[in-house]
């Protein structure tokens, strides 16, 4: 079964809100990019909610999310899996990111913002079993993953909205 790794995060020292999903899709890997599935809803849903167009390059899309004190990042930093989906993940694998440091760098982060069920229930296990302090608010959002078809698109980006409404973020 094959290791994958994520990505660095994508933060400014002045995040208020860190965005996380679980570990990225073989299509993220294969680009080397956040959210890269065509069909993913990530970007449409921030980038309607940010201000900025999902299409636009790659690096004007992090940098509209920076703007907006948001930083983006994945609960696991390595895991064994096969193909894309969070189901897939080995357990006993998952290494999850150093999210004491993390927070100790961008100590403005008061949300997180869990990109899915999986997420949110790594990064709660990763909370609880490491004794990180975290006081962030931790709020489980529809997964924008295209293989998350249980909710619409309007479903997803009026529970997204609520979220970053919460902490007056966006256009």
């Amino acid at each position: 079964m094959p290791r994958v790794s994520s990505f660095p995060p994508v933060a400014r020292a002045d995040a208020r809100v860190l965005i996380l999903g679980s570990m990225p899709g073989e299509a993220s890997l294969a680009a080397g990019r956040y959210y890269a599935h065509p069909r993913n809803a990530f970007w449409p849903i921030l980038g309607a909610l940010c201000g900025f167009a999902a299409n636009a390059p790659y690096g004007r899309r992090l940098a509209a999310l920076e703007a907006n004190g948001i930083a983006l990042w994945d609960v696991l930093q390595s895991c064994e899996r096969e193909g894309s989906l969070d189901g897939d993940i080995v357990g006993a694998t998952a290494v999850p990111n150093d999210f004491a440091a993390f927070f100790a760098r961008h100590r403005r982060v008061r949300t997180v913002l869990c990109n899915g069920g999986t997420a949110a229930r790594t990064f709660a296990r990763v909370v609880r079993t490491s004794g990180l302090a975290c006081d962030a608010v931790v709020v489980a959002l529809p997964s924008t993953s295209p293989a998350h078809a249980g909710r619409s698109f309007a479903e997803k980006l009026a529970a997204w909205r609520a979220a970053l409404d919460l902490v007056h973020v966006g256009a």
